[in-house]
């Protein structure tokens, strides 16, 4: 009664979830609950909205100096915020 087609259970429900189109909206909703733990609880803090569009995630921060200092670093930021993911969900970071 042994089964040689045994496939893990992470890649059926990744397949399903594909066939179904919600893998993408599924990792877009991780990447932006992960926001307070990659960018950090002060920077969370000071963040009004986060929205994913065409590969862009939108960022409205409430202070200028902040966002100055998260301009310069929006390329890791898409880095690491990929990374926590474990997919490519975002090429770009737009804050204002």
């Amino acid at each position: 009664m042994f089964r040689k087609d045994v496939q893990q259970l992470r890649d059926l429900i990744l397949r399903n979830l594909r066939a179904q189109g919600l893998e993408t909206p599924l990792l877009q909703k991780r990447l932006i609950d992960s926001w307070p733990e990659v960018a950090g609880e002060l920077v969370a803090s000071y963040t009004q909205g986060l929205f994913i569009k065409n590969q862009t995630l939108f960022v409205h921060l409430t202070s200028p100096a902040l966002r100055a200092d998260l301009m310069m670093m929006r390329t890791e930021l898409v880095k690491k915020l990929n990374a926590h993911v474990g997919s490519q969900v975002i090429a770009d970071i737009r804050i204002n």
